[in-house]
């Protein structure tokens, strides 16, 4: 079958013939229907994300999955050869998370496998393409506004960075009743973007009026929630500056480089909080699913391209070079 194979080693990303994995027990193969491409798969190929608990040097990128059941493994009862499915992004392995596509291989191939319990059913109503994308694009913006910040209705929020995270941030936000709602990025395109997903206000962070726009349209309150989705130095610096009373900065973008309180006087008066957030636990993903079927959410317009397996590596320029302002640039075998 056809791969997208990274070695880690050498950095070197290519779309190669690999045997057909075979399920083992406790597994379930599955024939792909569509594979996210995600900015941490970037990350791997480029090299400021490496695979903690891979076991050789070679593995298939792709976390984001969604397909149909092929074959079933000694052992596994709970489901059934043709059963539409998506993949959980990781497992928990003896205390410590594997994620699929950095840990283990992933799902840019034409088939995966996958242990039983981290399929999740999905209707017929429920394109693969959009459905591959949920765990990890969906799920870790759903977790950051409900389980880290536990977002308020009727609270005000701000997102800085409305790239593939940013942007179903805004649309979950709205569905969770924060009021009002602000987006913060450079591009004037993502800036359009955000306002058709739901956003109230869309402002531009290096206006020197930003301050004042934020204060203004939080009535002089501040901001309840910030969430820096670009994972940038001189974004948190900025976000901190709009909270307002109890306010919470929450940090989904990843970065190195050291969080920056320039007026901790302020931040202790206003018991201002940094949170770190990172990922989802397989309940959101299922939470997801269910607000899919019921109609509460619908990703359609989130798929920006749809590229053959075979063009792997154009798919992943794409997303480097931001051609086309992607939100899910997704592969179909």
């Amino acid at each position: 079958m056809l791969a997208g194979r990274l070695d880690v080693r050498t950095r070197a990303f290519s779309v190669a013939e690999v045997p057909t994995p075979v399920p083992g027990r406790g597994e379930v193969r599955i024939k792909v229907g569509a594979a996210g491409v995600c900015l941490s798969d970037v990350h791997l190929i480029d090299g400021p994300l490496r695979p903690l608990y891979l076991p050789g040097d070679v593995v298939t990128l792709g976390h984001e999955v969604a397909g149909t059941v092929d074959v079933v493994g000694p052992e596994v009862t709970a489901w059934a050869v043709g059963q539409r499915v998506l993949l959980q992004a990781g497992e928990l392995r003896g205390g410590a998370v594997y994620t699929r596509g950095v840990d283990y291989d992933g799902g840019w191939a034409e088939y995966a496998v996958a242990r039983e319990h981290t399929l999740v059913a999905i209707g017929d109503d429920l394109p693969f393409e959009q459905a591959c994308f949920i765990p990890d694009a969906v799920s870790t913006p759903w977790a950051a506004i409900t389980a880290t910040a536990q977002v308020l209705p009727g609270r005000s929020a701000g997102v800085w960075g409305v790239g593939g995270l940013g942007a179903h941030a805004i649309s979950l936000l709205r569905l969770v009743g924060a009021a009002p709602i602000i987006a913060v990025d450079p591009l004037p395109t993502a800036r359009e973007r955000a306002l058709a997903f739901g956003a109230d206000f869309a402002l531009d962070p290096a206006d020197p009026r930003l301050e004042q726009q934020l204060s203004q349209a939080t009535g002089g309150a501040g901001l309840s929630y910030a969430f820096d989705f670009a994972g940038v130095e001189a974004v948190r610096e900025q976000a901190i500056a709009t909270l307002g009373k109890l306010g919470k900065l929450i940090l989904v973008g990843l970065t190195d480089k050291p969080v920056v309180i320039k007026d901790g006087t302020r931040f202790s008066y206003l018991q201002q909080q940094v949170l770190g957030h990172y990922g989802s636990e397989p309940a959101h993903v299922e939470q997801l699913v269910g607000l899919v079927a019921a109609g509460r959410v619908d990703f359609a317009r989130s798929v920006s391209e749809l590229l053959p397996l075979s063009e792997a590596v154009t798919a992943v320029e794409h997303l480097r070079s931001k051609t086309g302002n992607p939100i899910r640039i997704v592969l179909v075998p």
